[in-house]
């Protein structure tokens, strides 16, 4: 598990400095809207392992390429005695955002007294319509140019 985790923060490093963060943030979302397009005609009778878990997996593989982008960009395209104000606030807002955002999916998904199908269908079609329009307006929203890689601790002295 360790080395497919080492591989893979290796492939989006390079990716990241190859392609740049903003194909990297677009893309990454891109692939979470895909991932989650499926939930959204998701039956009850179709199967965990079928359905939600390869929608998943391909969700979250998109999502780990965001993170790394904008903890990337964040921490590459600042001054490095700020590393660790701009690191507290890209870890704030993660959590802030996971936390917000899991709530409102849970009280779409429940919105009537018992559980129904029609709920857990308006909670994964609002997951898909938000990656998809965030990967609509990351171009816009992240910033041009490629991080400073500088291969060492940031915030040294």
């Amino acid at each position: 598990m360790r080395a497919w985790t080492r591989v893979r923060r290796r492939a989006r490093a390079r990716l990241l400095s190859t392609a740049g963060p903003r194909a990297c943030a677009t893309g990454g979302l891109t692939v979470a809207a895909l991932g989650c397009l499926p939930l959204v005609f998701f039956d009850p009778a179709s199967g965990p392992w079928t359905t939600l878990l390869p929608s998943l997996a391909t969700a979250s593989l998109g999502l780990g390429a965001v993170f790394v982008t904008a903890t990337t960009t964040a921490l590459g395209l600042i001054a490095p005695h700020e590393a660790g104000l701009a690191s507290g606030i890209v870890n704030t807002f993660h959590e802030l955002g996971g936390s917000i955002g899991v709530a409102l999916v849970s009280t779409l998904a429940l919105t009537t007294p018992t559980p129904t199908p029609a709920g857990l269908t308006a909670a994964y079609t609002l997951c898909t319509l938000t990656a998809a329009a965030a990967a609509l307006a990351s171009p816009l929203l992240v910033p041009r140019g490629r991080p400073h890689m500088t291969g060492g601790p940031h915030g040294m002295h």
